[in-house]
């Protein structure tokens, strides 16, 4: 187990994360509710794939919107937590322990309708950025959509906690640039990462 990974893993096994708010973002919610809800009639379920899902409020979130959602995170224990809320909560999940630069490995029936993205791209490694767009573009059907929210790097100048291994985040600039081949960029929305640091919503559709 990589540090990162055993940092993720103790975060889940000895406390509530800062990041597990135990509620959906109103820009998610607001989006699917507007997005899909001529879908509630639909025959067949829309498919959400949820990346870095954690213990899975936003994909309990989803199905109970009339997806049919796979969620995927690194971290065994957060997956767990995840099952367990899913079955509390009397749904049908498919939570799978894997790292989403590897999706491949998965075997995912493709395509999905949506794919959501809060807080997994701005942690990985730049070296397997391009294979994590390279995959979904893979997996998402054409003209489906893609939420994504990510914060940037801090300033070189700014503090940093003695457990920040590295310096995480993305910039707007590398986003675009990182989906333009695969992605249109319909809608950016900047803001701050609690009061500390630049982050933005980024809402994309297949091309």
């Amino acid at each position: 187990m990589n540090l990162r990974r055993w940092f993720f893993e103790f975060q889940y096994r000895f406390g509530t994360p800062r990041w597990d708010s135990n509620r959906t973002p109103p820009e998610v919610v607001a989006f699917v509710e507007k997005t899909w809800a001529v879908s509630k009639t639909a025959q067949t379920l829309p498919r959400a794939l949820d990346l870095g899902c954690g213990t899975g409020t936003h994909a309990i979130f989803l199905a109970q919107h009339g997806f049919q959602v796979v969620g995927v995170d690194f971290s065994a224990r957060a997956i767990a937590v995840a099952r367990a809320k899913a079955r509390r909560a009397n749904l049908a999940l498919d939570f799978r322990v894997a790292d989403a630069t590897r999706l491949a490995a998965l075997d995912l029936a493709a395509p999905f309708d949506f794919v959501l993205d809060i807080g997994c791209l701005h942690a990985l490694a730049v070296a397997a950025r391009a294979r994590y767009v390279a995959q979904i573009a893979q997996l998402t059907r054409p003209g489906g959509r893609m939420m994504l929210y990510a914060f940037s790097p801090r300033p070189p100048d700014a503090p940093r906690h003695w457990l920040a291994f590295r310096n995480i985040g993305i910039t707007p600039d590398e986003v675009r640039a990182l989906f333009a081949a695969s992605f249109v960029l319909e809608r950016i929305e900047h803001g701050t990462e609690r009061n500390e640091r630049a982050s933005a919503w980024y809402w994309f559709a297949r091309r």
